[in-house]
Order: C-alpha cells, then structure tokens, then sequence
C-alpha cells in the first residue's frame, strides 16, 4: 500500500505544483531592491567578489565614464596570453596542456627539465589505486558520466591515507593526482556505460605513463588504442583552451566558494563538476550538435548562403529547431567582438578536416559562423552584438575525432580540473573568509495556524517562465 503510494506520479505531481506556486518572485522586486541576479549588473559585467592571479578573461574595457567598451577577445593564464603559449608549443612539436597544467599551479612557465620531471609524476600517479576500477566504476555504472566522474572523485576520498588534510603539500598532491586521473576516470566510466547500457563491447587500456593527457584519453577510449599525431594535438589543443576562464564562471566560483567552507579537496572538486554539467554551462556544445544535426537535415544546399540564412531566421524567430530561439554557439557572457578560443580552434579544425575528408561539413560551420551573428543582429538590435564561441567548434572537432558526444562535456572536464585546482589552492592561501552573500527575504510574517484549523489550498498550474530573450547560452 505504502510502496504503491510513493510510486503514485499523481501525488508528486500536485506536490510539484504546489511548490512552483509557492516560488514564485515578482521581477520588479528586483529591481526594487537592487539586485544584481546571477551576480551580474544590468550590463552584463559580473560583480566583483574575488580577486586572482590566475587568469584573466578580457572581451571588453571601462571607459573613464564607466561605460563598457567591447575589444577584441584575450584569454590570459597567469599574465601570458593563451594564443602565444599555443604557438610556441607547435613551434616545438609539443603537447603544450601539461605546461598550462604547470604555469596554471606554479605561476610560472616550466624550464625543460622542470616540465619533464613534472609529465613523469603526472605519468605514474596517472593509473587508478587497486581495485578502484572494478569497485568503483564497474559495480556503479552511470549513464551520464560527468555523474560517473563526481562519484569517482568523492570516492578518492576513500583511498587516500590523509584525505582532511589541509595544508598546501598535501592539498597540492591531491589537485596533481586528480588532474592526472580525471581522464581515466571519464575514459573507464564511458566504457562501463557503453557495457551496461549500450549493450557494447568493453575495454579497459591501462594508461601509458610516458604519453600526455590527450595521447592517454584517445588511446583509452579506442578499442585498439590507436590515434594519429593531429588527432591527439588537436585534442591537446582543445584541453589547453578549456584549462582556465578566470575565477568568475560557474564552476571556478564553485570551488572558491566550497573550499572557502573549509572542505576537503575531493568535496570542493565534485562540487565543481556538478556546476559543469549544468546545460548553461559545460554541456552548451553537446546542443551545438543537436542544432546543427537539425540544420544539416533541412538546408539542402550547404553552399547556398540564402538557405542558410533562411533557416537560421527560422531559429531564431522560434519556428524552428528547440523553438526557443537560441542559435547554439554564439553569444558569451564577456567576449563580445571575437573569442580568442574560437579562432585557434577553428584554424586546427580545418587541417582536421582536411585528413577527415569533412571540408564540405567544416565550410557549412564558417558560413554559419559568419551568417549568425548577422541574423541576431537583425532580430535583437545592437544590444545583442554577439561573436561565435568555441562552442561552436569543440563538438565538431570532438565529432572529428570519433568521440562519442556523452564524452564532451567530460573532455572539458579533464580540461578545467587544472584551472579549478590553482583556484582552490589560491581560495586556501588567500581567501580566509567563507562566502556569506546576502538574500533579501520579500515573503510576509504569518501567524502561525493550528494544524487542526488548516485548510487545504487549491493547487492550480504552474506558472509562466520569464520569457526574457538570451542570447548567450553558455556562461563559460
């Protein structure tokens, strides 16, 4: 009787609705008190409550009157420009996201010597500890795996010897170990789901100490543990670009904010990978693909810019697609002319391309890319100037490369661990405070009803979402 009741989707659902009417909060009290939502200002600039030294996202500039003036897109990791480390890594035929790895924790770029004993210690601590895997990840298979990446990071809490421990020694060794494991974590978790829920076949590769971080996750996620050198510097490429985004976006503040409650590491970071996988913020490419799968079925001609053009119009007015009027992939909350990550992104695409024989499909991306902040443009008003995001790219470099699309939001993830690690250390060393914003509360004081003097209140439909219009749907 008990388990038939619980089971009944009717009960729940009234309870839903109950709860929806209940939230509710007039938009105008927003504005009445001020409130900066989402710890932004009316013009999108964030409102600052932290400082760092790790790295800088620049897409625009105060002017002496305080006005915001959109510039060209520069992605710094501690005080380098992410373009110049790029270069001088295929300058030198080297996987360049261990150095970012390094400069990223260490605050300054690594000497030859320094960056060969650093890639061994990621190399041997790269394999999980005995028995994990069968434990760990075989026994509790997920069918999402950046869930499958969080249980596995709280889970490391259990193996090892001083997981409370504080002090930066041990704080550093644990941010190493996750950053060099976070791959195999994503890359046995995939191969457990393919198992249990795709009914596919299952391979468990044992990581190669002497490869990098992008070599080891192509070569453990493939059956026959095969890659080329472009596959694996394209991917490296991709991990450098999603290493680090300033201290502001969701799961970077996510870290600062639970390591300043004092919490163990492996807490802080879990909490971090579930920000991530939100769809507003790791997961933007994934609904890239959707729409260009969707694109691809109804634009006939990928050469001809008017059909193109025409369907995106479609998108836009939210005829067409997810009707909600987004066009996946453009729009950020701080770049506005240009995102640096794009264009590096992009050039490497094209050579992918090329060895992929998938010019046709890349040259429909570099119309759109050119088409759709046109098409915004002529919809919203130069309110809604927007530039292309590497959104854009990532899920079609990742799609390039045969990686299966629940592995996308996990790649920046590998990626991003390193960036969260240098922000909980920094979050230690220099913050000393714990995070306490304010809410105001807008309900009234009731006086209190007698339980046998209550009357039930009628449930009636949930109510209408704020259907303000958002261009940007990535906050990172």
């Amino acid at each position: 009787m008990i388990d038939s009741f619980l089971q009944d989707n009717s009960f729940l659902s009234k309870l839903s609705l109950l709860a929806q009417n209940n939230d509710p909060i007039d938009v105008s009290l927003y504005q009445k008190y001020d409130v900066k939502r989402g710890l932004r200002y009316a013009d999108g600039r964030g409102v600052l409550v932290g400082l760092t030294r790790i790295g800088d996202v620049v897409g625009y500039e105060v002017d002496k009157d305080g006005n915001k003036v959109a510039v060209p897109g520069k992605l710094i990791y501690r005080g380098y420009n992410v373009e110049d480390i790029v270069k001088d890594a295929a300058k030198h035929h080297q996987f360049g996201y261990e150095q970012c790895v390094y400069l990223l924790l260490f605050g300054e770029l690594p000497t030859e010597k320094q960056l060969e004993e650093f890639n061994y210690y990621l190399g041997r601590v790269r394999t999980l500890p005995p028995n994990f895997t069968e434990d760990m990840i075989m026994k509790a298979p997920s069918a999402d795996i950046m869930n499958k990446i969080a249980r596995g990071v709280l889970a490391s809490y259990s193996y090892d010897n001083a997981p409370e421990e504080r002090n930066i020694v041990n704080v550093l060794r644990q941010c190493i170990e996750l950053i060099s494991r976070f791959g195999t974590l994503a890359a046995y978790g995939y191969q457990a789901k393919r198992r249990y829920y795709d009914g596919k076949s299952m391979y468990i590769h044992n990581p190669d100490p002497a490869l990098s971080t992008a070599e080891n996750f192509l070569r453990l996620i493939r059956n026959d543990k095969s890659y080329t050198r472009l596959e694996a510097e394209i991917l490296d490429l991709a991990l450098i670009l999603h290493a680090e985004h300033g201290g502001g976006n969701n799961s970077s503040l996510t870290i600062h904010v639970v390591s300043s409650a004092d919490t163990d590491t492996y807490s802080a970071v879990a909490a971090a990978v579930g920000s991530l996988k939100g769809r507003r913020h790791g997961g933007a490419n994934i609904r890239v693909m959707e729409m260009m799968d969707d694109i691809k079925a109804n634009v006939k001609d990928w050469t001809n810019e008017q059909e193109i053009r025409d369907y995106l119009c479609k998108i836009a007015d939210k005829k067409a697609f997810d009707h909600t009027g987004l066009i996946y992939g453009q729009g950020h909350a701080v770049y506005t002319i240009s995102d640096p990550r794009t264009t590096l992104l992009r050039d490497k695409a094209s050579e992918l391309a090329k060895e992929k024989g998938m010019e046709e499909e890349f040259n429909l991306y570099r119309i759109i890319e050119r088409l759709a902040p046109e098409v915004l443009y002529e919809k919203h008003g130069d309110k809604k100037r927007i530039c292309t995001n590497v959104d854009f790219y990532s899920g079609f470099v990742y799609s390039m490369l045969n990686i299966p699309r629940e592995l996308f939001t996990p790649i920046f993830a590998i990626a991003r661990i390193a960036g969260w690690s240098a922000h909980r250390i920094e979050e230690i060393v220099a913050g000393g405070r714990i995070y306490r914003p304010a809410y105001k509360n807008v309900s009234e004081e009731r006086e209190y009803i007698p339980i046998e003097k209550r009357v039930a209140h009628e449930v009636g439909s949930a109510p209408e979402k704020d259907d303000a219009v958002v261009i940007s749907g990535p906050s990172d």
